[in-house]
């Protein structure tokens, strides 16, 4: 399981969106990134149809979970 709390690209607030992790900043969920990139959609796709999410914090998430399934491989 991802470990989000260590991401720097992300938050929680449990007034924002019940709590979902959002990107820093936005109340985008980053459910929606996964979801949309499930359903087709690229990185650069969903930048456009969120303009206030980073693209940085995209790579950072992307990233996170890269490495948190590379270590849940590992064990």
């Amino acid at each position: 399981m991802t470990e989000w709390h260590t991401c720097k690209a992300i938050e929680r607030d449990p007034e924002k969106l019940g709590g979902a992790w959002l990107f820093k900043g936005t109340r985008v969920p980053v459910s929606a990134l996964f979801a949309n990139i499930r359903d087709g959609a690229s990185v650069d796709e969903f930048l456009e149809w969120f303009p206030g999410v980073e693209a940085e914090h995209v790579r950072m998430v992307l990233e996170h979970e890269l490495e948190a399934l590379d270590e849940s491989k590992a064990s």
